[in-house]
């Protein structure tokens, strides 16, 4: 039967629903080709249940998108193959705009401008921000449906009337505004599919040509991937960057409906860890690249894509960090990622060691921000050593699996692995360490943040046997602290701090009088030397003979800071955004057992008062003292302008002096 040609208003309960539209829900107006896109998707969708339930046949190899552009009439026009509309159909989702309150709408988003996450749901309604009038030609697949026709001009009124169309689907025409030309551009038009419907599930033809290239890779069974596709999927994603280290597939339909693949980036210096890089897709429809509010934030520096249909997208920011579903989503990609880590780090710990570089970032900055992840990795937490951890591979493997609340397994052997990097450096967790050196130093441990400035103290904790812990990546200033408050039984010491009473030679300890005249040990008369050259009450200096098999190659002085003092000066600079100062009050700690200790000690003896002022002996051995103690500060990086001007300053006299002697 023929449907009767009528006009009639469009039911909304406010008249400036058009004007939202048009000027509030999106920021950017190409948004209306991803919104009709996605609704010519959805029908194809509705056409293929529909057949299925009813018995008729539909062949999926036939659905598509076509997009047609005629710039003589400045008319876009986007056709589907997909289940069509009745006019009543019509009548139910085209005129009657429905919210539960239109005016709650309005008053809702009239202020969003660009608080809206994605802005699905007005779907057809966008084509009006681009277009003056917007016509329908529409068919249902049902037998004998008679086809449609529907207009409208932007206002609250439109047509709707008998169409001649005799092809199943539906077909919607634009006629742009003057200031929306650009999207008669094929070039426009591209650009736009290839951002928001690369990964449609169906082509998209413009004038006849395919347009979007990609599979959703992340719709597919993991089983069914191989490395290669992984990694070609991540150069189109990110091209011309580091191949990634590893990546987690992310698969569930319960209690929520989540895919995507996450990657691993290589951490760069120039990277903003605080910045997302993960693409959010609802239906394999790019929303947005903003994902903060849908990852926990120590993933936020990760790389791919997650799509969901559960994550409420007409919301604001605000809402969306408090809503349930989204922060158990969250904690679903916590532990998603946390079974990745443990699955390789059981199955291949040389693999994971090379990868723990840029890895211990993401799993050291995720430890300190969530309880529960840090409860998940704990046990994977590793850290380069001095100690040589030397393993025989074992005759038979062991079978393991790492089992999360929502099913999902990793299973595999296990085997022991040399604990090393390609390197030769070898790595341990804390709790291996503290078990192997409970003997010597019970609940102690000794690391060092800088190998380079602090090597001499390193290599002296080495010499006596003492394990040295590497915590030097730009986050341990932080994860120390936590480890204190993880261990509150186990005292942690920089390798720059006290001296450790193992690096100590107690038999050389300098208490023999050696100037009845003056009552004085050796050890005083060298505390007294620096302290006279020097001429700063603010150094402490300390006089003790340090161990070693060659008195010779261990430092002649070190500079020590308390780890307590040390910990005040790291967080005074660290919330003042600046470079840690090195304080005026330290330790300058004299090794008396080095011979160039004992030579200034003797120089200083043996040298013959004259007339007027001090010998060129005396003078030298004040010079060399403080030489001594500028190499001592120049290891724990202690020079100001200033103070490496001064240096030198000395430094050329000394070799001046030595020259004409």
């Amino acid at each position: 039967m023929a449907t009767v040609a009528k006009r009639g208003n469009i039911t909304v309960h406010t008249e400036n629903i058009f004007p939202i539209i048009k000027k509030s829900i999106y920021s950017d107006h190409e948004i209306f080709l991803r919104e009709l896109i996605s609704n010519g998707i959805d029908a194809i969708a509705k056409l293929k249940m529909a057949t299925y339930s009813s018995g008729q046949t539909f062949d999926p190899s036939t659905a598509a998108i076509d997009i047609a552009i005629d710039k003589d009439k400045k008319q876009l026009s986007i056709t589907d193959n997909g289940i069509g509309m009745t006019a009543e159909e019509v009548e139910k989702y085209i005129n009657q705009v429905a919210f539960s309150s239109a005016e709650e709408f309005v008053e809702k988003f009239k202020e969003a401008d660009e608080t809206i996450i994605g802005n699905f749901g007005l779907g057809f309604y966008s084509s009006f921000m681009v277009a003056n009038a917007v016509e329908i030609q529409t068919l249902s697949y049902q037998d004998g449906a008679q086809a449609v026709h529907w207009k409208c001009d932007g206002s609250t009124e439109f047509e709707l009337s008998d169409s001649e169309r005799a092809e199943r689907g539906t077909t919607i025409t634009l006629t742009l505004m003057e200031e929306e030309e650009e999207y008669l551009e094929e070039a426009r038009i591209r650009s736009i599919v290839k951002k928001y419907c690369d990964f449609m599930p169906h082509p998209i033809n413009l004038n006849g040509e395919r347009i979007n290239q990609e599979k959703a890779l992340w719709k597919q069974n993991p089983k069914d991937l191989t490395k290669d596709d992984y990694l070609e999927f991540y150069r189109y994603l990110h091209p011309f960057q580091d191949e990634p280290l590893l990546w987690v597939h992310l698969n569930t339909d319960y209690p929520f409906v989540v895919n995507g693949i996450l990657y691993f980036p290589k951490l760069k210096p120039d990277v903003d860890v605080t910045k997302g890089q993960i693409k959010l897709f609802c239906n394999q429809v790019f929303v947005s690249d903003n994902c903060e509010e849908v990852i926990p934030q120590f993933l936020t520096p990760l790389r791919g894509v997650i799509d969901s249909t559960d994550i409420p997208l007409n919301v604001s920011r605000s809402y969306l960090q408090g809503d349930r579903t989204v922060r158990r989503i969250a904690d679903y990609i916590a532990k998603k990622v946390a079974g990745e880590l443990k699955g390789l780090y059981r199955s291949d710990l040389p693999e994971y060691i090379r990868c723990w570089q840029d890895l211990g970032t993401f799993v050291k900055f995720g430890s300190l921000n969530d309880d529960k992840f840090k409860k998940q990795v704990e046990e994977i937490l590793i850290y380069r050593t001095t100690a040589e951890l030397s393993t025989e591979k074992a005759d038979e493997t062991v079978a393991v699996e790492v089992q999360t609340e929502e099913g999902d397994a990793w299973e595999g052997t296990e085997e022991t692995q040399e604990p090393r990097d390609e390197n030769g450096f070898y790595y341990t967790t804390l709790k291996d360490y503290l078990e192997r050196n409970k003997e010597r130093h019970e609940n102690r441990v000794f690391y060092c943040t800088d190998p380079a400035s602090q090597a001499t103290y390193v290599e002296l904790h080495k010499s006596q046997g003492l394990e040295v812990l590497f915590l030097d990546s730009f986050i341990d200033t932080h994860f120390v602290g936590f480890l204190e408050r993880e261990f509150t039984d186990v005292k942690f010491a920089r390798v720059d701090a006290e001296i450790d009473d193992a690096l100590l030679d107690k038999d050389k300890k300098e208490t023999e009088i050696v100037d009845p005249a003056t009552n004085k040990t050796r050890s005083d008369q060298i505390k007294e030397l620096f302290e006279g050259a020097l001429g700063n009450d603010r150094v402490n200096v300390k006089v003790e003979a340090l161990k070693g098999e060659d008195p010779a190659n261990t430092p002649p002085a070190m500079v020590l800071l308390p780890e307590a003092m040390r910990r005040i000066q790291d967080m005074t600079a660290m919330f003042a955004n600046t470079l840690a100062a090195f304080p005026n009050d330290h330790i300058l700690l004299v090794n008396s057992s080095h011979p160039l200790i004992e030579n200034l000690l003797s120089m200083n003896q043996g040298a013959i008062a004259v007339e007027g002022g001090e010998s060129p002996s005396a003078t030298l051995s004040k010079a060399l003292c403080n030489h001594v103690y500028d190499l001592a500060l120049m290891a724990q990086k202690g020079f100001d302008a200033d103070g490496m001007k001064s240096f030198v300053g000395r430094s050329n006299q000394v070799l001046t002096q030595l020259t004409k002697r």
